[in-house]
């Protein structure tokens, strides 16, 4: 794992209509992942900002590369809900929420859907109940009884699969619940006034959120946000307009500034008491950002965002970059 690159976000984003003739850019970051080689592992022994990791600590308890692919796919559809929700709610824009089911990440071994459910999979029905929302499923299994049979319709690449499952006792779980055995999340749409197109498929997981929103309020309003500067941020976007903690960020910082960008956002999350008991050296995202500018002597501005606001706050007390 090393730092990444700044891609602007606008080449991932576009809005009907919008205003792109900006002066400046909004970027998000990635970090890179591979397999590691002799080589790589050599080299990462010597730099500060790469590392090498176990699958286990990139993967959750039980995941495949299926699994993770799916899981990290999810993030990144969700990361761009969360984007166009609180875009739209801030420009006070007209939109739409369409809930189509619930979607499979991963299929528990031992559980009722081992062998039958895979990743991926959305649930349309059960028990012939047409099922939109999370909390509907939650509740009717939450009646069932252990060796209980239950009626799915499922949804897979397109196609509506029958699937009947015998209850089990959830693999795991310390109170002997009785469940299908995966973890889920709802599948959701949005449909928006105007039109927004986001086509960034290829970047897996949540972190681009913050950076997502900022780009399609700067399309959206007319006004140049970035102002002249190349700006770029991280952070998970959540549906009240937090903005969450994420990995790497040391590494988002270290590609920021060897990309040449001028301000960077980082997640100025909190920190609670059992995540100082489990590591007692934690960080924020803003102190750790902090810090590792301070080692790589960049002349970039880390600005630490708690929500959508802090940010752009920020944006529009700053002054227009000066050109020559």
């Amino acid at each position: 794992m090393k730092p990444g690159s700044a891609y602007d976000v606008s080449q991932f984003v576009t809005v009907d209509g919008g205003d792109q003739d900006d002066s400046g850019s909004l970027s998000l970051m990635t970090v890179a992942m591979a397999p590691a080689t002799p080589l790589t592992f050599v080299i990462a022994y010597f730099r500060e900002f790469e590392e090498i990791m176990e699958m286990e600590e990139v993967r959750q308890e039980e995941e495949d590369e299926e699994e993770y692919s799916v899981r990290q796919f999810k993030l990144m559809t969700d990361s761009q809900f969360n984007a166009l929700f609180v875009a739209f709610k801030k420009a006070n824009l007209p939109y739409t929420i369409e809930y189509n089911g619930i979607t499979i990440l991963n299929v528990l071994s031992g559980g009722a859907a081992d062998g039958k459910l895979r990743p991926g999979d959305e649930i349309v029905e059960i028990d012939g109940k047409l099922i939109n929302r999370a909390e509907e499923l939650t509740k009717i299994l939450s009646k069932k009884t252990l060796n209980e049979e239950v009626k799915l319709v499922i949804n897979r690449n397109e196609e509506l699969l029958d699937k009947t499952l015998t209850l089990k006792e959830i693999p795991g779980e310390e109170h002997n619940r009785v469940g299908i055995g995966i973890t889920y999340s709802e599948s959701k749409s949005i449909k928006t006034d105007p039109l927004v197109n986001v086509n960034a498929e290829n970047i897996g997981g949540p972190s681009a959120g913050l950076m997502f929103t900022l780009e399609i309020l700067n399309q959206l309003l007319d006004e140049d946000l970035s102002k002249g500067y190349n700006i770029a941020g991280t952070g998970e976007m959540h549906e009240d307009g937090t903005v969450g903690r994420i990995g790497g960020i040391e590494k988002k910082v270290v590609a920021a500034h060897e990309d040449g960008m001028e301000i960077f956002f980082a997640p100025d999350d909190e920190i609670t008491e059992n995540m100082k008991k489990l590591n007692p050296n934690i960080k924020t995202n803003y102190e750790a950002a902090v810090e590792t500018a301070k080692k790589i002597k960049t002349d970039m501005q880390i600005v630490p965002v708690k929500n959508i606001d802090d940010a752009l706050n920020y944006l529009r007390n700053l002054s227009p970059k000066e050109t020559k």
